[in-house]
C-alpha cells in the first residue's frame, strides 16, 4: 500500500510517499516535497492546490492520504489556511485519514524505522509528514491503533 503522509503547517502542506510492498517499506522518489498557497483569500489558489495535490496523488497512484491532526483551539492552534488545505485534500478521490501526533509518537517507540532518517533520499523538513505515513502503515501492518 501506497500512503502520502501530511504535514499542515501555515500555508503549506508538507508531504512524504512511503509505500509497503512484500514485507518492504520503500520511499519512492517525488517531484514535489512540499506545496505552498500564498493567497488562501482567493478561491483561485486552493483550486490550483486541489488540483496539483489530486494530480500528484493520481500520478504516484497513492492509496490513502494520512494527514497530521491538529488542534482546532487554543495556542497550538492550525491556522486558518491549514484547514482550507486539510478541506481540499478531503476532497480528493482517495480515503483520508488522520493521525495524532501522540500516535505517532507511540508507533514510533513501538517500532521503530529500520534506517537512520538522514539516511533517506528526504529533506530534513519532510521528517514529521514521513513518521505520520511511517506510523499508519505500521498500525496496520500490526493491528495497533
Amino acid at each position: 500500500m501506497k500512503v502520502c503522509g501530511v504535514e499542515l503547517k501555515g500555508g503549506e502542506a508538507i508531504i512524504s510517499l512511503l509505500s509497503y510492498e512484500g514485507d518492504t517499506f520503500n520511499v519512492p522518489d517525488c517531484r514535489q516535497q512540499s506545496f505552498a498557497v500564498s493567497h488562501s483569500d482567493k478561491t483561485e489558489s486552493i483550486r490550483d492546490f486541489h488540483f496539483a495535490f489530486s494530480k500528484l496523488m493520481q500520478d504516484y497512484h497513492v492509496e490513502k492520504v494520512i494527514i497530521i491532526s491538529r488542534e482546532q483551539k487554543g495556542k497550538l492552534a492550525g491556522s486558518a489556511t491549514s484547514f482550507k488545505l486539510e478541506a481540499a485534500i478531503q476532497l480528493i478521490d482517495i480515503p483520508v485519514e488522520f493521525i495524532n501526533p501522540v500516535n505517532i509518537k507511540e508507533q514510533l517507540k513501538r517500532n521503530p524505522p529500520m534506517v537512520d532518517f538522514d539516511g533517506l533520499s528526504m529533506k530534513r523538513f519532510q521528517k514529521n509528514a514521513f513518521e505520520a505515513a511511517y506510523a499508519y502503515q505500521t498500525s496496520k501492518i500490526y493491528q495497533q491503533d
